[in-house]
């Protein structure tokens, strides 16, 4: 699977959409789902927790084992997707429409340091390797 051209990523494997208030919807990649397999729970971040970047917020867990999801910039959890508790599937079905929480970063440039599609290519080509 192509990863889309208008996200940024990080080395972790997380994806981030920008919304049109200045948070972003955060979710894991194609590649990161693909590696786990069937995702059976996710536990998100509280919500107005303030982050940094890199801590380990939110759990993803498979068939196959569990993965620490790391917040991709600092800011604070403005929102988490509470479908997900009933329905952590819909990472499998759609990783990147299955957003696990989004995040007002404290300083909005932190976004533009991450990955574009092409670079993040690279790092889970890399991986695969």
């Amino acid at each position: 699977m192509t990863d889309p051209e208008h996200l940024k990523y990080t080395p972790e494997h997380t994806w981030l959409k920008a919304g049109p208030d200045g948070t972003f919807d955060v979710g894991i990649t194609f590649h990161a789902q693909d590696a786990l397999g069937d995702v059976v729970f996710v536990e998100p971040p509280a919500l107005g927790r303030k982050v940094r970047q890199g801590e380990q917020i939110a759990v993803v867990e498979s068939v196959k084992a569990a993965s620490d999801i790391p917040a991709p910039v600092a800011g604070e959890i403005v929102a988490v997707n509470a479908e997900l508790a009933d329905a952590p599937e819909k990472i499998n079905a759609d990783p990147y429409g299955a957003w696990m929480f989004r995040i007002r970063p404290d300083d909005a440039g932190d976004v533009d340091g991450l990955l574009d599609a092409a670079a993040y290519e690279r790092v889970a080509e890399a991986d695969r390797s």
